[in-house]
């Protein structure tokens, strides 16, 4: 599956499976445009992956999603995938919730989403077309205890995904989402006051997961990969659960 000469930006490309979208999509043959708010870990993939220069800054201010697609253009002339990989969670139900928590989830994870789609679909209208990979999440779709920002801001992801493919099918722009269930990665044990432990990700595993086991950010980076290059012609408005048959039950 070639995505060779692809300009695709991936943010939250720092680590977990933004990193792990980065690594593939330039072992495959793209241009990677990095972005993350993480200066060091951004310019260590990019040293890492061969990509050039990341972008740094917050996704979740729509002034710079806007420069980081301008940018995109400026290097390469167009732009063909984006990846919205950037998110963040926080473990608490209601109460536990303050204002700035509530309204920091939703800024990185729907605002995020929507100021870099919004900024790449502007582009792609004019190229004929592209294609944006959004990450949603099991939890976007199914409620979870203790995490009720991040189920939130995953469920308006999915509709984001949905409402956006439905506007842009017309334009030859293919609007995906990929839905990780509980994959290994740097976020899994963030978040809260009392982040989970390895063992208790290896219980979570256990008696949650068909599988029995986490699943690896290049598990889901590989669904990534196809969602965004032509062997996905055919898709669009799809949300693709990537979770050892968590959501099938």
């Amino acid at each position: 599956m070639s995505l060779q000469d692809k300009i695709t930006l991936i943010t939250g490309a720092a680590s977990g499976m933004g990193a792990a979208c980065a690594a593939l999509f330039a072992a495959r043959g793209a241009e990677v445009i990095l972005v993350d708010r993480d200066r060091k870990g951004a310019r260590r993939i990019a040293d890492e992956t061969g990509a050039g220069g990341p972008v740094i800054g917050d996704v979740a201010g729509s002034g710079f999603c806007d420069q980081a697609v301008a940018e995109a253009i400026a290097r390469h002339g167009r732009l063909d995938i984006v990846v919205n990989a950037a998110g963040i969670i926080h473990r608490a139900d209601a109460v536990k919730t303050s204002d700035d928590d509530w309204r920091r989830v939703l800024d990185v994870n729907v605002n995020g989403v929507f100021f870099m789609s919004r900024a790449a679909v502007r582009e792609m209208r004019k190229q004929g077309g592209g294609a944006i990979v959004n990450f949603g999440s099991i939890w976007g779709g199914a409620g979870a205890v203790g995490v009720l920002a991040y189920c939130a801001s995953k469920g308006a992801v999915h509709q984001i995904t949905r409402a956006m493919a439905l506007d842009h099918a017309g334009d030859n722009i293919r609007i995906n989402a990929v839905c990780p269930g509980e994959i290994d990665t740097p976020m899994l044990g963030s978040g809260g006051a009392e982040p989970p432990t390895r063992q208790d990700l290896q219980k979570l595993a256990a008696d949650t997961i068909p599988m029995k086991r986490l699943g690896q950010p290049a598990e889901v980076a590989r669904v990534v990969a196809f969602l965004a290059s032509d062997e996905a012609s055919y898709m669009t408005g799809a949300l693709v659960p990537v979770d050892a048959g968590y959501s099938a039950r």
